[in-house]
């Protein structure tokens, strides 16, 4: 009897509750990474460093491209977006890369550099220098 009444009162009302997106999700400076391995993202949040936001839904994604030379271009509903910055291919960890992330719909968001990150930005690390939609 007084274990039922402990575990009645120990146990906490949230316990049962999933954990919020933002403690499932990995920042990884220049863009977020879902961790599970079957984690998928409904949208994705592209971020200027000006503060503009715009949220794309991945279902509306017809045609992902990369070309070291030009970036990431996202063709959605007949819309270009450009990626454009260093190492956008670039292995992080195993297994995690942007184009990688976003073809797999396992990247919610992706972030501008400001001018401090340009700075201090590593060579291999990756660096989006300018989203234009």
């Amino acid at each position: 009897m007084s274990d039922s009444v402990l575990q009645r009162f120990s146990t906490r009302p949230n316990d049962n509750v999933e954990p919020l997106e933002a403690e499932q999700c990995d920042d990884l400076g220049a863009f977020g990474w879902l961790r599970g391995t079957r984690e998928r993202a409904i949208m994705l949040e592209l971020r200027r460093k000006d503060g503009n936001i715009l949220a794309v839904g991945y279902a509306w994604l017809d045609k992902a491209e990369f070309d070291p030379s030009q970036g990431i271009t996202l063709s959605l509903g007949g819309h270009k977006i450009k990626i454009r910055g260093r190492n956008l291919n670039t292995e992080i960890r195993p297994n995690v890369r942007l184009f990688q992330g976003i073809s797999r719909h396992r990247v919610p968001w992706i972030q501008e550099a400001d001018e401090p990150a340009v700075m201090e930005a590593q060579d291999q690390g990756v660096l989006v220098e300018e989203i234009e939609w």
